[in-house]
C-alpha cells in the first residue's frame, strides 16, 4: 500500500522518488489511515517497488498500455489507478521471486481499499495480462 502511495505521491511531480522514500521510512512509518505505513512493513520490498517502477517507467507504462482492452489508453486511467498498476507491473516483470498469484492479488486488495466501483477487476484483468506475458511458464504449471 505505501509503495503504491508513494509512486502515486512521485507521479504528482513535486518529490523526487528518494525524497518520497525517506519520507515514508522516517515520518510515515506506523502513522494510522491512508497516507501512513505500516510498522510490519517490508521497507527494503517498498523502497525496491518504488525504486523500480520509476526506473522503469517508460517500459512498464509501455506492458500496461499493451495489456490494456483495445478502446482504453494509458492515459485515460485514473492516476491512482496508474501508480497501482505500475507497481503490481514492476513485481510480476521485475521480482520474480514473488509468485504472480500473490502480486495480482496484492494489487487488487489495494484497489478495493480505495475504490468500490469495479476498478478492483480492471486491476486484476490487467495485471493477469501482465502476468501471462512475462511469466508464461509460471502460470502454465
Amino acid at each position: 500500500m505505501a509503495a503504491v502511495q508513494a509512486i502515486f505521491q512521485w507521479q504528482e511531480g513535486e518529490h523526487a522518488p528518494a525524497e518520497i522514500i525517506e519520507q515514508f521510512l522516517k515520518v510515515r512509518r506506523g502513522e494510522a489511515g491512508e497516507g501512513g505505513m505500516r510498522r510490519d512493513a517490508d521497507q527494503p520490498l517498498f523502497k525496491d517497488v518504488v525504486e523500480g517502477a520509476v526506473a522503469h517507467k517508460e517500459e512498464l507504462e509501455q506492458t500496461l498500455t499493451g495489456a490494456l482492452a483495445q478502446d482504453w489508453t494509458w492515459e485515460r486511467v485514473d492516476r491512482l489507478v496508474r501508480a497501482i498498476l505500475l507497481a503490481g507491473a514492476y513485481e510480476l516483470i521485475h521480482r520474480k521471486d514473488v509468485p504472480s498469484k500473490v502480486a495480482i492479488n496484492e494489487y487488487v486488495e489495494i484497489a478495493h481499499a480505495f475504490y468500490d466501483q469495479g476498478e478492483q477487476n480492471f486491476v486484476n484483468s490487467v495485471l493477469d495480462r501482465v502476468a501471462r506475458q512475462s511469466r508464461s511458464t509460471e502460470l502454465a504449471g
